[in-house]
């Protein structure tokens, strides 16, 4: 007994008498020393190996960019690629309809500095957005890339060339087209060269680097400002003899010790250099390193502050937590507060919906249990009126067993409804599915069941179940469900004063039933239409039996009853 009375006394939140928990203050001072320790000891290191630093800073900073770079004209290939694609399939390319094909090219592109051509089997120009249209048909001075693409079938990418047509360094990308009344043809787009210099520039290499893009012969394409001329050759190295690096790498020219980062691309073969001398990477930092010193002391106090900061904040809110915890436990109402900590908060509102629903729960208990006692009543006086109506139909015990229970189970059916639906009222459709269920066709389409979201109170769900019951049972016997061929529409909907509800047989050929009135009879007349103050009304057609019920909404109005359907 002692053993459990110690264990007991170190309670949640201890493991055992001799750790007792701490404050969350001191989890976070340590958390702010994991996190600045490592930073000082970085610090520290870097202060002794400042160049190597600097070093990984920049190779990490250029071969990022020259990724980026790389990217960023991969996209734009990439675009182009896909707007031929397109392109190649629009219905006037298809019939052979060059002109408007022109036109829609020409104002789609307007503005773009991107210009779409089509090249015959020849390699002549069928059309170019560079020109007017009709022009003078030229030779492609790329027939080499146009002849790689039909023959590979797929879309090539040009070095730099000079346009046939523009007369500018371009480079092109064409797409082979074997669809349509003009096919074979040569789908292209021609970019001035002079476009890539804008992703070259998007990315701001650090002071002395520069950077150049070349095609797979060694022309450079385009390059930034002091890294050599458009059309001219890279002076660097061998392009062929660069691939894709993780990191810098050492090149020498003219003399000089210079330090590289190459992309090369998958799309377009080309290759991206970004080179600076070696001895820029090896400038000292010191004024950095010494900033970087005084910043984390300042970094440092800035978190004790914080971290003290926010250790009164939680201590609040977790003490406001407990208070309303206490509150919910005693079974009292809780309001949420608002907490400073979005997180706090969230766990307050959820303490206060519980509580809502805790009282919710706690007054439907309490109304379902005096309901359960007055419906036991109710129902044990409706099972006594079967009985009673059973028996005088009955001409045999064992046929009143049979249909009394076919009609417990009726109940029981509505009944289940009832349970699962509390005070919130039976759905009137799924009350009619529940009681059709055992009697329905294997054809579907045999029953129709429409009507709008209804739904009915508890005494209002009893009485129509057995209602449906007893429609069902006759129309198994006598009408619509006996045959193969015969047909049930069940169909409701509110006027606002009632729900009229509709139950119509049709079948061939039809025996009118005989006038003898029986239990069905009597819960359809007598249950449905005192008891709910209904009006009901049976016809009987050439092809089958409707029973129309037109009953107060009242009477059926979940929040009301079937006893103010009498008041009314």
């Amino acid at each position: 007994m002692v053993v459990s009375s110690a264990n007991t006394a170190a309670g949640p939140g201890r493991t055992g008498p001799d750790r007792p928990p701490r404050p969350i203050a001191v989890y976070l001072f340590v958390l702010a020393l994991v996190a600045l320790v490592p930073a000082f000891a970085f610090s520290a290191v870097l202060l002794q190996r400042n160049n190597d630093a600097q070093e990984r800073v920049v190779e990490a900073l250029i071969t990022g960019s020259a990724r980026s770079i790389m990217q960023a004209v991969d996209r734009e290939v990439f675009a182009n690629i896909s707007t031929l694609k397109v392109l190649a399939t629009t219905k006037t390319l298809e019939q052979g309809d060059l002109e408007d094909f022109y036109l829609q090219v020409k104002t789609a592109l307007e503005g773009t500095n991107t210009y779409v051509y089509a090249l015959d089997s020849k390699f002549y120009t069928l059309m170019s957005t560079r020109a007017e249209f009709g022009a003078t048909p030229v030779r492609a001075s790329d027939v080499a890339s146009a002849q790689q693409a039909l023959d590979s079938r797929d879309v090539v990418v040009s070095g730099l060339v000079v346009g046939s047509v523009s007369g500018n360094k371009v480079f092109n990308v064409v797409y082979p087209v074997f669809t349509g009344i003009l096919s074979p043809l040569v789908l292209g787009i021609s970019r001035d060269a002079i476009s890539i210099e804008t992703a070259l520039l998007s990315d701001k290499l650090p002071e002395g680097w520069n950077v150049a893009m070349i095609d797979k012969a060694g022309t450079v394409i385009a390059a930034s400002q002091g890294a050599g001329e458009s059309g001219t050759h890279f002076r660097l190295a061998e392009i062929a003899a660069l691939d894709t690096t993780p990191g810098l790498i050492n090149l020498r020219a003219d003399g000089e010790n210079l330090r590289a980062a190459v992309r090369k691309s998958f799309l377009t073969g080309w290759t991206l250099v970004a080179w600076a001398p070696a001895a820029i990477i090896g400038k000292p930092l010191m004024d950095a390193v010494w900033s970087l010193a005084v910043g984390g002391l300042l970094l440092a106090a800035i978190v004790v502050l914080v971290v003290y900061w926010v250790t009164l904040q939680i201590g609040r809110s977790v003490r406001g937590l407990e208070a309303e915890a206490k509150r919910l436990g005693a079974g009292q109402p809780v309001t949420a507060r608002d907490y400073p900590i979005s997180e706090i908060a969230t766990v307050s509102s959820a303490i206060e919906e519980a509580s809502k629903r805790r009282q919710q729960a706690e007054t439907e208990v309490r109304f379902l249990m005096r309901e359960l006692a007055h419906r036991s009543k109710n129902q044990m006086t409706v099972i006594s009126a079967m009985a009673k109506q059973t028996a005088r139909g009955a001409d045999s015990v064992p046929e009143f067993v049979q249909n009394f229970e076919k009609r417990i189970f009726g109940l029981a059916r509505s009944t289940d409804l009832l349970l699962a639906n509390g005070a919130v009222g039976v759905d009137l459709k799924d009350l009619i599915h529940g009681q059709l269920d055992p009697f329905k066709p294997d054809d579907p389409a045999r029953l129709t069941l429409e009507g709008p979201s209804t739904r009915v109170n508890m005494q209002a769900a009893q009485i129509l179940g057995m209602a449906i019951h007893e429609l069902s049972t006759n129309a198994v016997k006598y009408g619509a469900l006996r045959s193969n061929t015969g047909t049930l529409s069940v169909t409701w909907e509110l006027d606002g004063m009632a729900l009229n509800l509709r139950w119509r047989e049709t079948v061939t050929p039809f025996t009118p039933p005989a006038e003898r009135r029986g239990f069905g009879t009597t819960v359809l007349e007598s249950m449905v239409g005192r008891s709910l103050g209904a009006e009901v009304k049976r016809t009987v057609h050439a092809d089958g039996l409707e029973w129309t019920f037109s009953i107060p909404t009242v009477a059926v109005d979940p929040s009301k009853g079937p006893e103010e359907a009498e008041k009314a």
